[in-house]
């Protein structure tokens, strides 16, 4: 079994990382250069980046700030947010993104994740997943524009789907959990763990250090957190002795 990685998230919105709770209220944590090189110092394998009103706004992402996140980070900076064609993938990635997250555009157009597998490689494309318990087949449902849209899709139909398109890695969102402190969604992650043939990154309900050790105990391949990380309840290092505590390996 790999290493567990820890990603801290910086959603970002006006050029201010934001955080709130199931998505709504969001209150301002930081400049996202500031918050990315501070984690990259205390230890984290890599950082997401998510420009979380770009979908909703109808705009693409800021290069500008994923430059100059890149000229100081030096691990894989994951870019996500107002990805709509072939060409954003390319302009991020030529901006020092290494991994470029897609999620509403997909499913409008799911032949893009297609295009973009085949034109970078599937190690770029990490699908963005923000999932609700919805009265569908698994239990669980879609959603789009940052979680404001519900769609039709049902998630694990969808998984298959994109994994078939070429996604490298799942980034798989809580809405229900998402800010809430309360632990990450053990039995979506299960869930999705099951039908996976790569590798799944929970996100959504850390809040205490034995969280992050459940969601790895279910199959987690990376751990995803934000507030806690941007509030100093603790580190990426306490995360990652509180799980060589519990016997999982990290890097």
């Amino acid at each position: 079994m790999p290493a567990v990685r820890i990603i801290p998230c910086l959603d970002v919105a006006a050029g201010r990382v934001v955080k709130g709770v199931n998505f709504q209220n969001l209150k301002d944590s930081g400049d996202p250069v500031e918050l990315a090189s501070r984690y990259y110092l205390q230890g984290a394998d890599e950082v997401t980046f998510l420009d979380v009103a770009a979908t909703h706004e109808n705009r693409g992402t800021m290069l500008e700030m994923v430059t100059r996140c890149a000229e100081q980070v030096f691990i894989p900076l994951t870019v996500g947010g107002g990805v709509r064609q072939l060409q954003d993938v390319t302009e991020l990635l030529a901006s020092g993104a290494d991994k470029v997250s897609v999620g509403s555009a997909g499913i409008k157009r799911p032949e893009l994740l297609a295009e973009i597998s085949k034109e970078h490689g599937d190690q770029v494309l990490v699908i963005s997943l923000d999932l609700k318990r919805a009265p569908t087949p698994s239990g669980f449902g879609v959603t789009s524009h940052g979680g404001r849209q519900m769609t039709e899709l049902d998630a694990l139909d969808w998984v298959r789907k994109v994994q078939d398109l070429g996604a490298g890695e799942l980034l798989v969102n809580s809405i229900d959990a998402d800010g809430t402190r309360d632990g990450f969604d053990l039995e979506l992650i299960e869930a999705i763990k099951k039908i996976s043939h790569v590798p799944v990154i929970a996100s959504g309900g850390a809040g205490k250090l034995e969280h992050f050790v459940a969601a790895a105990n279910v199959g987690a391949d990376a751990l995803l957190a934000a507030s806690v990380f941007h509030e100093g309840l603790f580190t990426i290092s306490d995360v990652k002795d509180s799980l060589r505590l519990a016997g999982l390996e990290v890097r």
